[in-house]
């Protein structure tokens, strides 16, 4: 099935959404294309995650976000951007996955296939690609990772009580899953491979994380990491030797990065040291004449540049240069 429209949006996380309201605003006829669910990178955060953040900073299209405490939690955001979705009636594909693009500047092609296997193929002008990061997860490249029992998302603690769970990582992510497995009644084990957990830990978290170590009551192994992973335990390399740990679940929490082999399939390179595309500060379009980059993709690997705060206003900068284009 083919169609036509001015521009495609490629994701429909709060960037991709802010992209394809400011181009609505400007009667620019936009598609938006998620392979997943409406901000699915929010949808994939733990389930009773708190922002760190205050919501007016999370706000898109002029429209308040309101929150029962000062920051709002994960199903307070999730809530909002739906209803900002429909309060402009955003054209978004869920669950259609862009498999290439082909074609230049207005004549692009986007190549897709939707949850039931159909092919769509968009006749576009403009591409703005908003596909973030968190979909793709840092693997550990080692011996069975591909089991079932690995994960590289933590939702919540419950399914895991009263089982062995090793967590890899020293972040946000790993500090607080570790945490919430460990009062949910599991046996953690924390594995990092730096010297202990990371400065960068929110300031309320890294001390009660600290203290359960120190007590022993989260077990971890610093400068280790996971050399195996077997159905029914780890092999863990650490300073004092090679160590095997009863095991029942593993979350991979080391970090996400950008899809960088969807960008170089595009026909955008990127600077060798930081993987950050060659854009215009100003439109942020990229080197590929009419293809615009929005959201923290446009930082490269430096994923901690930009966030939903910042990434944001990316909209109206595309947005003004594709109508004054067209």
């Amino acid at each position: 099935m083919s169609e036509s429209c001015d521009a495609v949006v490629v994701g429909a996380g709060p960037t991709g959404l802010a992209c394809g309201i400011e181009l609505n605003k400007r009667g620019v006829k936009t598609v938006l294309l998620e392979k997943g669910c409406v901000v699915n990178s929010l949808y994939n955060y733990p389930t009773h995650m708190t922002f760190f953040t205050t919501p007016e900073l999370l706000e898109i299209g002029d429209i308040p976000m309101t929150s029962l405490n000062e920051k709002p939690n994960r199903t307070e955001a999730l809530k909002y951007y739906r209803r900002v979705a429909e309060h402009y009636k955003l054209d978004i594909r869920q669950y259609e996955r862009v498999e290439r693009i082909a074609g230049t500047d207005n004549t692009f092609q986007v190549f897709s296939t939707d949850r039931l296997g159909c092919a769509h193929i968009y006749q576009a002008r403009k591409l703005v690609l908003a596909t973030g990061y968190y979909d793709v997860p840092n693997l550990l490249n080692v011996p069975g990772e591909e089991l079932d029992k690995v994960q590289h998302y933590y939702k919540e603690a419950h399914p895991y009580y009263n089982h062995d769970v090793a967590v890899i990582g020293a972040k946000n992510s790993a500090a607080i899953a570790a945490l919430e497995l460990w009062w949910t009644g599991a046996r953690v084990t924390l594995i990092h491979r730096g010297a202990g957990i990371s400065d960068r830990v929110k300031y309320w978290i890294r001390p009660n994380i600290e203290n359960r170590i120190k007590n022993g009551e989260i077990a971890a192994y610093f400068h280790s990491r996971v050399a195996e992973i077997r159905p029914d335990s780890i092999r863990v390399e650490t300073p004092q030797g090679e160590v095997t740990l009863k095991n029942d679940f593993v979350f991979a929490l080391i970090g996400y990065r950008p899809d960088l082999e969807f960008l170089n399939s595009t026909g955008i390179t990127l600077e060798p040291e930081t993987q950050r595309p060659r854009t215009n500060p100003e439109t942020l379009e990229s080197e590929c004449p009419g293809v615009y980059l929005a959201g923290v993709i446009v930082a490269g690997m430096h994923t901690n540049e930009i966030f939903i705060e910042n990434g944001r206003l990316h909209g109206r900068l595309i947005a003004e240069s594709i109508a004054a284009r067209l």
